[in-house]
């Protein structure tokens, strides 16, 4: 026997078929960008002699980037699908843990889901560090102590006057050297040539 009334499951089935259609549609669509192919066939670059090492890292990290989404929408289909299952063995609704009737309003907000919020899977947190962390060495001794005490006092308005106080392009100084320049430019001007 099933809690939901017919409407909310036909609004629910709905749902379910339109997430279905539209992760089906970014497969279709999508299909993964070259993702099948190799980095250098499709960025449609010849060769990577004349690349900025930067550039192939971005091309790199927006590749993974697309597989780690495709991942993630993949699993979401494969959830959506069991759902639509679930409706059809009229297992749908009820959590995997304690058998219970999940409310209408969890459904509806996340409509593939197998648990109530009280017995969701939490995400854990790995216990294990990057292992960048091992080869890192710490701080010197005080680093960042008076980051908050000085926090606020070179704004942009400060950061143009300390720029200004070393000179600018209109400043006495530089005026100076621009008349010594031309001086200098008028002098070669108008020496005689000796034959």
């Amino acid at each position: 026997m099933n809690h939901l009334t017919p409407s909310q499951l036909d609004k629910l089935k709905h749902i379910l078929l339109d997430m279905k259609q539209d992760l089906e549609n970014h497969f279709k669509e999508d299909g993964g960008p070259g993702l099948n192919e190799s980095l250098r066939m499709s960025t449609g670059d010849l060769s990577t002699a004349d690349n900025h090492p930067a550039d192939e890292g971005t091309e790199t990290f927006e590749r993974s980037r697309d597989l780690a989404i495709d991942d993630n929408l993949q699993h979401q289909l494969e959830q959506v699908n069991a759902a639509l299952q679930r409706i059809e063995t009229g297992e749908y609704g009820i959590d995997e843990i304690t058998g219970e009737a999940i409310p209408y309003e969890r459904l509806e907000a996340i409509p593939y889901t197998t648990y109530s919020v009280q017995n969701s899977p939490e995400q854990q947190v790995p216990s294990t560090r990057p292992i960048e962390e091992e080869v890192m060495t710490l701080p010197p001794t005080g680093a960042g102590e008076h980051r908050q005490q000085n926090a606020g006092r070179f704004d942009d308005a400060s950061a143009w006057k300390t720029v200004e106080s070393y000179g600018n392009s209109d400043s006495p100084a530089m005026s100076a050297k621009r008349n010594v320049e031309s001086y200098e430019d008028m002098a070669s001007d108008t020496t005689p040539d000796e034959d």
